[in-house]
């Protein structure tokens, strides 16, 4: 039985031995990739005639990085659409505060009356200890 094995083991090795010799992959006929276009002359870079900043001269006043960075992801703020604007307009947006979102979380602004169930849930402790277990009224 261990003779049969060994041959059929040997005669798979001598078939994937054959198969990579006879040419395979290496000897078929393929396009050339640099027929298919042209290259393009190379192309010489303008010369910006950019110097080093003298001592004593103004800094340029540029945007900060944070800027560009929102204006690179988000490309600023999109154009608004005349339905767009009449809404934002019946909405009132011309009243708005301007600090409105940084005082919309604090405890002492009410926003919407939540009712009692809701801002008992809203001022329980966080965590999943025993402290912040909450009762409802029946």
């Amino acid at each position: 039985m261990r003779i049969v094995k060994l041959g059929l083991a040997a005669c798979a090795a001598t078939l994937v031995l054959a198969g990579c010799g006879s040419g395979g992959i290496a000897g078929r006929e393929r396009p050339d990739e640099f027929a298919v276009t042209r290259n393009q002359p190379l192309v010489i870079p303008p010369d910006y005639a950019l110097s080093p900043p003298k001592t004593g001269e103004p800094v340029p006043v540029g945007t900060d990085a944070r800027t560009q960075a929102l204006d690179a992801l988000f490309g600023g703020p999109a154009p608004r659409s005349q339905s767009e604007r009449s809404m934002l307009n019946s909405a009132g947006s011309d009243r708005v505060a301007v600090g409105a979102r940084s005082v919309a979380g604090d405890p002492g602004t009410t926003v919407v009356d939540k009712g009692a169930v809701t801002q008992a849930i809203v001022a329980a402790p966080a965590g999943a200890g025993r402290d912040s277990t909450v009762t409802t009224p029946q």
